[in-house]
């Protein structure tokens, strides 16, 4: 139980970091468009590149945790990114976060701690 656990918070933690660096990398770039200014900048940001190496090791630790873990526990375990987060949602961008959203998320870590037994 405990090593999914241990597994899917580091896969959230890959998931939600690229999830910042892509945030960041956005922020950074022209307006959304279909363009060729948006995407070319896209690929030379290197909060871009962070993303991707991040969505990438995530993917190659999915794949550990489906080989080795029912499917029933593993993929419950995704909604500990929601987690990840809110955290990154309150260190780098500086949210607000109301109580109703903290008791949302000890209910999801509630939730995963039981699914893992």
């Amino acid at each position: 139980m405990w090593k999914l656990i241990i597994l899917a918070l580091i896969q959230s933690l890959l998931l939600s970091s690229g999830q910042v660096f892509l945030k960041f990398a956005l922020m950074r770039m022209a307006p959304f468009g279909w363009n060729r200014d948006f995407w070319g900048g896209l690929l030379v940001n290197w909060q871009f590149a962070c993303c991707g190496i991040c969505y990438a090791l995530g993917s190659l630790l999915w794949f550990y945790i489906l080989k080795n873990f029912p499917f029933s526990m593993a993929y419950p375990m995704i909604s500990l990114s929601y987690v990840m987060g809110m955290i990154a949602a309150i260190c780098f961008f500086h949210e607000e976060v109301s109580i109703e959203k903290w008791i949302g998320v000890l209910l999801i870590m509630g939730g995963c701690i039981l699914i893992a037994k």
